[in-house]
C-alpha cells in the first residue's frame, strides 16, 4: 500500500483548524500535524470583540472542535509551539522547541498580527490590542461599569469592541483620525449611518482625531489628543489594522507581495507549500487584480478549499474565489458588505434609511460593483447573485421595494 505522506499545516487559526478538517473529509488518511503558537486549540475570532466581551463564556464557546475531534481523526496537535524556519530542500519545519516536522506538502495559514501604534505611552499597563483570545480575557476583565474605555480606531474591531463596552456600562470614547468611520470598507453615508448609531448610544465618537500620546504614571491614565486634550482613560484598545505575518515564508524564499502570493488553487511558488486565509495574497476574478482579504468567510472557505487540492490527484484540482463577504454586528445592528466600493460612480438604496433596515448597491455605469445590508440580510444573496451575474441594471428596479430582486435575474 503507498504511504499517503504528511501533510503539516502551520499556523493553528480558524483557517488551520478547518484546513486539516477538510483534509480528513477529502478522505486523506496519511499523517497530519498541525503546529500552532497559541495554546489554544483553533477557534472563531469574531465572537472575541462580541459574545466573549459581553458576556462571560470561555473560549469553549468558540472552539472550531472538542479535543476529542483531534483525537478521533488522529490530528496532532503541536500548540504553544512557533514555527521558525521552513527548510524547503530537507521539506522539514523547525519549531522554537528545536524540533523539526517532515512534510510531503506544507500548507501556512499564519494569519496576521496587530498593527502597533508608534507614539508614545502606547506600551503603559492598561494599553490593549485585540487579535487572540488571551487579549479578550485582559480586556473583558477590565470592562466593568462606567469604566473609561478609549478606542482608537473607527474600523471593525474598534467598534465591535466600543460596542461591547458600551453594552458592558462602561463609558467610552472613540477616536478615529480620518473623517469618517470604516473608512476603506463602506461610502461615508454608512460610515456617517453607524456614526450616528455610536452616539445614539451613548458613545463619545469623535472624527479626524489626532492622537499625541498616551500618559500615565505606571499605568494608562488618558489620551492626549493633537489639540492638547487630555481624554481620561481606565482602559485603551487599540484596533488599527493588521499586517500579515509572512516573514516565515519571506526566509524560506517564497514570492511575497502583500501576503504570500498564491495561485488559484492556493499553491504558492513552491509546488509543495501552499497558504490560506489573512496572510494569502490571492488573484479575484471578479476585481481582476490580486487582492489580500482580512475576513473570517474567506479564511474559512479558502483554507478548506485549498486543503481539498492538497489533497486532489493532478489535474483534479478545483479553483477557488472568495465570495468578497463580509460582516459586523455592532449592538443589535448587523451590516453585511458584498464586492469592493472602490470606483463606484452613485448610490442606489433600497429601503428607507430611516426604518433601521435596507439595501444600498454601489453602481458603476449599469453595473453592480458592491452592496451593503443594513439589517437586511434576507436580500444579500440574492445581491450576490445579482452582482455576479455579469447582468445590467438600472437604478429604478434596484431601488424599488416593490419589484422583487429575483425577478431582476430573469
Amino acid at each position: 500500500m503507498t504511504d499517503p505522506g504528511t501533510f503539516v499545516v502551520v499556523g493553528a487559526s480558524h483557517a488551520g483548524g478547518r484546513a486539516v478538517q477538510a483534509m480528513r473529509m477529502a478522505g486523506f488518511a496519511g499523517r497530519i500535524v498541525l503546529i500552532g503558537e497559541e495554546s489554544y486549540l483553533p477557534y472563531e475570532r469574531p465572537p472575541l470583540s462580541k459574545e466573549l466581551l459581553t458576556g462571560d463564556d470561555g473560549i469553549e464557546r468558540a472552539q472550531l472542535n472538542p479535543p476529542s475531534w483531534y483525537e478521533e481523526q488522529n490530528i496532532e496537535l503541536k500548540l504553544g509551539v512557533r514555527a521558525v524556519a521552513i527548510d524547503r530542500a530537507a521539506k522539514t519545519v523547525r519549531c522554537a522547541d528545536d524540533s523539526n516536522v517532515t512534510y510531503d506538502r506544507l500548507m501556512l495559514t499564519t494569519g496576521a498580527r496587530v498593527r502597533r501604534l508608534a507614539l508614545p505611552g502606547a506600551d503603559l499597563p492598561g494599553v490593549h490590542y485585540l487579535r487572540d483570545y488571551r487579549d479578550t480575557e485582559a480586556i473583558r476583565a477590565a470592562l466593568r461599569e462606567k469604566a473609561r474605555v478609549v478606542v482608537v480606531g473607527g474600523g471593525f474591531i474598534g467598534l465591535e469592541t466600543a460596542a461591547s463596552a458600551r453594552t458592558r456600562g462602561c463609558d467610552v470614547t472613540v477616536l478615529e483620525v480620518a473623517p469618517r468611520l470604516m473608512g476603506r470598507a463602506v461610502a461615508p453615508e454608512i460610515g456617517d449611518y453607524f456614526a450616528e448609531l455610536h452616539r445614539g448610544r451613548g458613545i463619545d465618537l469623535r472624527l479626524e482625531a489626532g492622537i499625541a500620546a498616551i500618559e500615565g504614571e505606571g499605568r494608562v491614565a488618558g489620551v492626549r489628543l493633537a489639540d492638547g486634550e487630555v481624554v481620561p482613560a481606565d482602559l485603551v484598545v487599540i484596533g488599527i489594522g493588521i499586517l500579515p505575518n509572512v516573514e516565515l515564508a519571506e526566509e524560506a524564499g517564497l514570492a511575497v507581495e502583500n501576503g504570500i502570493v498564491v495561485d488559484e488553487f492556493g499553491r504558492s511558488s513552491d509546488p509543495d507549500i501552499f497558504a490560506a486565509g489573512d496572510v494569502v495574497s490571492q488573484p479575484n476574478a471578479f476585481l481582476g487584480r490580486r487582492v489580500r482579504l482580512e475576513s473570517y468567510q474567506n479564511a474559512q472557505d479558502q483554507a478548506m478549499a485549498v486543503a481539498r487540492n492538497m489533497c486532489a490527484a493532478p489535474g483534479e484540482e478545483k479553483p477557488y474565489q472568495d465570495r468578497l463577504w463580509v460582516w459586523t454586528d455592532q449592538y443589535d445592528v448587523n451590516l453585511q458588505m458584498l464586492g469592493f466600493p472602490d470606483g463606484y460612480d452613485r448610490l442606489v438604496w433600497r429601503g428607507e434609511r430611516a426604518s433601521g433596515s435596507f439595501t444600498l448597491f454601489y453602481m458603476k455605469g449599469d453595473r453592480i460593483l458592491a452592496v451593503n445590508t443594513v439589517n437586511n440580510g434576507k436580500d444579500m444573496r440574492l445581491c450576490e447573485r445579482l452582482m455576479y451575474s455579469g447582468k445590467t441594471f438600472e437604478d429604478a428596479g434596484l431601488s424599488d421595494p416593490e419589484v422583487r430582486l429575483r425577478d431582476l435575474l430573469k
